[in-house]
């Protein structure tokens, strides 16, 4: 039996701590299936939109900042799409690496993870991200269309 705290919430210590290593996607997917959710729903209206009946591939672009978890987004779709629209379509993910812009010496650079980063041209900080945050439906195809 789990303890509760306020407000129903399962108190912190009676969680199971896992690590990164050893998730599970069922214990991992929780975010990723509401991102799977919606992107299906998405692409339900794309498709009534257009007047197709079915999709046969699925283009994603997600930034490396966005925290999601690509195998576990894979795992999602797998369970999600079965009797919809989806079902059987290819599921491609394009990943968008960061990218950070110096307004000190207008230098535009790679960055690994964070979000406030040190340039290497001058070596100033910068919080101006300008890629690699994305989360979205890149591209759709319609076999009947």
């Amino acid at each position: 039996m789990r303890s509760l705290g306020k407000a129903g919430r399962i108190l912190r210590n009676d969680v199971p701590h896992w690590t990164h290593d050893m998730r599970s996607p069922i214990l991992c997917s929780m975010h990723e299936v509401g991102i799977m959710e919606s992107a299906l729903d998405a692409i339900r209206h794309q498709a009534a939109k257009h007047g197709a009946t079915r999709v046969s591939r699925i283009v994603l672009r997600i930034g490396t900042l966005a925290g999601v978890d690509h195998d576990a987004l894979r795992f999602a779709y797998e369970a999600l799409s079965p009797g919809s629209l989806a079902a059987g379509a290819v599921l491609e993910i394009e990943s968008v690496p960061a990218r950070a812009h110096c307004a000190a010496c207008a230098t535009e650079f790679g960055v690994e993870r964070g979000f406030i980063f040190k340039c290497p041209q001058c070596g100033e900080f910068s919080g101006d991200i300008r890629s690699g945050r994305e989360l979205g439906i890149a591209r759709l195809e319609f076999p009947d269309l």
